[in-house]
C-alpha cells in the first residue's frame, strides 16, 4: 500500500537505511522532472518547501517553532557543531556511553586534546538502571551529557525525561542522538528537556541519507562559536550585494550552504506519510512487530540481547543463536533476502509499520533453513 518493495524481499533493517515509500520516490521522479525541463525556475517554490520541511520536523519533535530546525547535511556534523562549538575549559568532562554509534563517540573524543575527559558508562555492566549509573558519572565539572534515546546496537530506549531533569538542575547540556527513535516512536522535546537533538532522516523516517534534522534550543543558539560560514547562514540572506553581515538569529545560523533540495523533497514526502498516519499508532505496530519477534526468539531458544520489557526497547531486537557464528547466519539472510544487520554481537531485526507477522515468522523460517 505505502511501498512498492520487491515480493520476495523482507526487510527488517530501518535501523540502517530503510526503504523509500512510494510518494517519496514519486517526489523525487517530479522533482527531477521539474529540473530536467525548468531548471530552476520553481526556485522560489522549493524555497516554501524547505521551510514547510522545518514546520513537519518541528511537529515530530514538538518543538516550539519550526525556526529552531536546522537541516544539516548528517547526525555527525550536528553533533560536530555542538563538540567544537562550545568554549571548553580544562577540566571540563563529557559523560556519555561506551557502546554509543562513533559518531556519537568519536565526536566528544576529538575534544580531548583540549583537556575535556570523556566518561563512558558500560552498558554491558550496568544495572537495570543505566540512566541512574550514568548520572552517577556526572559531577560539578560535567558540561555535557550526550546520549542516543535508542542504543543502535541492542536497541535500549534511554529514559530521557530522568536525563534531561538533571541536566536542567544542574547546567549540563543534554545533547540526543535520536536518529533510532524519530518516525519510529513519539518524540516529546518538552518533556525530556533536550537542548540539542540530531537525527538523520534515512532509517526510521524514510527519508534519504544526506538531510538531517537538527534542533538547538534558543538559548543556546549564540553561545555556540561557528566554524562554517557562508550566504545561507547569514540573518540578510539573498542579499548578495550587502557587504555587512551577521549570522541568522534562528537556526538557520548552522546552515552555511546551498540546500539539499532533492533531500528537502524526499524528506518531506516521507515525514507527510509518518505524520499522516501518526506515531502513536506507528509505534504501536512496532511493538507488536517486535513482540513478535521475541515470541520467535524465545520459541526458538535464541538468546535475547534486546531488552525484553516494552518500555526499555523501541524499534531494534538484536539475538544471538549459541554456537553458531552469528556473522555468517547473518550473511546467510542476506543472501536469502531477509535485509537486517550485524551489530552488536547479534543478529539485529528493526521492523517498521508495514512489516506483517506473517514477514517475520518467513525470516525465521528462512534463519532456521540456514540451521
Amino acid at each position: 500500500m505505502f511501498f512498492s518493495l520487491d515480493p520476495d524481499i523482507i526487510y527488517l533493517n530501518h535501523a540502517a537505511v530503510a526503504p523509500w515509500p512510494d510518494r517519496t520516490r514519486e517526489a523525487v521522479c517530479a522533482f527531477a522532472r521539474e529540473n530536467n525541463h525548468q531548471g530552476s525556475l520553481g526556485y522560489p517554490r522549493w524555497l516554501r518547501m524547505e521551510d514547510s520541511l522545518r514546520s513537519l520536523l518541528a511537529e515530530l519533535i514538538q518543538a516550539p517553532d519550526a525556526a529552531d530546525i536546522a537541516l544539516l547535511k548528517s547526525t555527525s556534523e550536528g553533533l560536530s557543531l555542538i563538540a567544537h562549538g562550545v568554549d571548553w575549559q580544562p577540566g571540563d568532562n563529557i559523560v556519555s556511553i561506551a557502546q554509543e554509534f562513533p559518531s556519537n563517540r568519536i565526536v566528544w573524543e576529538s575534544l580531548k586534546d583540549q583537556g575535556v575527559e570523556v566518561r563512558l558508562l558500560d552498558l554491558q555492566q550496568a544495572g537495570n538502571d543505566p540512566e541512574r549509573e550514568l548520572l552517577a558519572l556526572c559531577d560539578g565539572h560535567t558540561r555535557l551529557l550526550a546520549v542516543s534515546s535508542v542504543q543502535y546496537a541492542h536497541g535500549r530506549r534511554m529514559v530521557l525525561d530522568t536525563l534531561g531533569a538533571y541536566c536542567r538542575q544542574h547546567s549540563t547540556l543534554f545533547v540526543v542522538d535520536a536518529i533510532q527513535g524519530l518516525g519510529a516512536l513519539p518524540f516529546d522535546l518538552e518533556q525530556c528537556q533536550a537542548d540539542v537533538v540530531v537525527a538523520d532522516g534515512h532509517k526510521w523516517m524514510l527519508g534519504p541519507e544526506g538531510l538531517a534534522l537538527f534542533y538547538c534550543r534558543p538559548g543556546l543558539r549564540k553561545k555556540l562559536r561557528l566554524h562554517q560560514y557562508g550566504w545561507h547562514m547569514v540573518q540578510a540572506m539573498g542579499d548578495f550585494e550587502r557587504t555587512d553581515w551577521t549570522p541568522a538569529d534562528t537556526a538557520r545560523r548552522f546552515e552555511c550552504g546551498s540546500s539539499n533540495m532533492l533531500g528537502v523533497h524526499a524528506l518531506h514526502a516521507s515525514l507527510s506519510l509518518i505524520l499522516e498516519i501518526g506515531l502513536e499508532q506507528i509505534f504501536s505496530r512496532i511493538q507488536a512487530n517486535t513482540d513478535t519477534i521475541i515470541e520467535q526468539v524465545d520459541g526458538l531458544g535464541f538468546e535475547l540481547l534486546t531488552p525484553r520489557a516494552p518500555d526499555k526497547r523501541a524499534g531494534i531486537v538484536t539475538f544471538r543463536v549459541a554456537q553458531r557464528d552469528n556473522q555468517t547466519l547473518y550473511q546467510g539472510l542476506m543472501e536469502q533476502r531477509v535485509v537486517c544487520a550485524y551489530r552488536g554481537g547479534g543478529i539485529r531485526f528493526s521492523p517498521h509499520f508495514y512489516n506483517t507477522t506473517e514477514q517475520i515468522c518467513t525470516a525465521f523460517i528462512r534463519l532456521r533453513g540456514l540451521l
